[in-house]
C-alpha cells in the first residue's frame, strides 16, 4: 500500500513540513515520486518513521538517529528494547513531576515547606518537553541543532526569579497584543512596546540575539499553523500576523 505525505503526516501526528525536512536531510526518503511529483511512502518508510519518532521522543539528535538506524548492524528488536528502557527512565521523570505537584498541593495546604527551587523545577522541564514535542523539528530546521540545544540549556538553567520574569513578560506580551489589535497601527508606541517585550522574552532563552533570527521566527509563526494557533488561541483573537508585522518593522541589530 502507498501513502501520500499528507496521509503519513496524519498517521504520525506530525507536519508535512517535518516530513519534507526529513527528506531534505536524507533521514526519511519517500519510496518513490509519482509522475505528478508527489512523495509516496510504503510500509517500510512508516516503520522507519516510527523508529525516528521514538528516538526523537527520547531527545536524541536527528544526526545521531540517522547514524543509529542506518548502521548495518541495527536491529529493530534491540532498538525497541532500548526504547523500553529509555521510556522507563522517562517515566521516572514524570513521576518526579507528579511528586512536585503533590508537594505543591501539600505546600498550599500549609502541610509542608518547599524550597524555592522545588516550586518550579519540574514544571520548567515539562514545558521544555512540550515545546520540543510541538515545535522542535521546525525550530531546528530554521536555526540548527546547536542553537536549539544551547537555547534549551539556557532555559533549564534559569533561576526562579528569571523564570518568573519570563512568565510575566509573556503575560504582558499578550495583554499588549490584545490592546494593539484594536487599532493594528504599527506606528504607535504600543506597537514598538510589543516588539521590545517579545525581544526581551526571547533573551531568556536565546544565546545571542539577531534581528534576522527574530524576523525568521516571526515568519515561522505565520507559516506554521501550530504556532499561529497558540498565539491566536491564547489572545482570543487573531494576533499572530500582527506580531509578525511588528517584529518585521522594528527588529534591528
Amino acid at each position: 500500500m502507498e501513502y501520500t505525505i499528507k496521509q503519513i503526516a496524519d498517521i504520525a501526528n506530525i507536519s508535512t513540513r517535518t516530513l519534507r525536512y526529513y527528506d531534505q536531510i536524507a533521514l526519511l526518503k519517500p519510496a518513490k515520486i509519482s509522475d505528478a511529483g508527489y512523495r509516496l511512502y510504503s510500509e517500510k518508510e512508516i516503520d522507519r518513521l516510527q523508529q525516528i519518532l521514538l528516538y526523537r521522543s527520547l531527545g536524541i539528535k536527528l544526526s545521531q538517529i540517522q547514524s543509529i538506524i542506518d548502521d548495518p548492524i541495527f536491529r529493530t528488536l534491540d532498538a525497541l528494547q532500548e526504547h523500553q528502557r529509555n521510556l522507563e527512565t522517562e517515566k521516572e521523570k514524570i513521576d518526579q513531576l507528579l511528586a512536585t505537584v503533590r508537594k505543591t498541593i501539600q505546600y498550599q495546604k500549609g502541610e509542608i515547606q518547599m524550597t524555592e527551587a522545588e516550586k518550579f523545577e519540574g514544571f520548567k522541564k515539562e514545558r521544555l518537553n512540550e515545546n520540543e514535542r510541538l515545535y522542535g523539528e521546525e525550530i531546528r530546521e530554521k536555526y540548527g541543532e546547536e542553537m536549539v540545544e544551547r537555547s534549551n540549556e539556557k532555559f533549564m538553567n534559569l533561576n526562579q526569579e528569571d523564570y518568573q520574569k519570563m512568565q510575566e513578560l509573556e503575560d504582558r506580551l499578550f495583554a499588549r497584543l490584545n490592546q494593539l489589535a484594536e487599532t493594528r497601527d504599527l506606528e504607535t508606541p504600543e506597537a514598538k512596546e510589543v516588539y521590545e517585550i517579545h525581544k526581551q522574552w526571547l533573551s531568556y532563552t536565546w544565546p545571542n540575539y539577531s534581528a534576522e533570527a527574530h524576523k525568521g521566527l516571526a515568519q515561522i509563526y505565520i507559516a506554521d499553523e501550530r504556532f499561529a494557533n497558540y498565539y491566536n488561541n491564547r489572545a482570543g483573537k487573531e494576533v499572530v500576523s500582527l506580531l509578525h508585522d511588528v517584529v518585521v518593522k522594528y527588529a534591528k541589530d
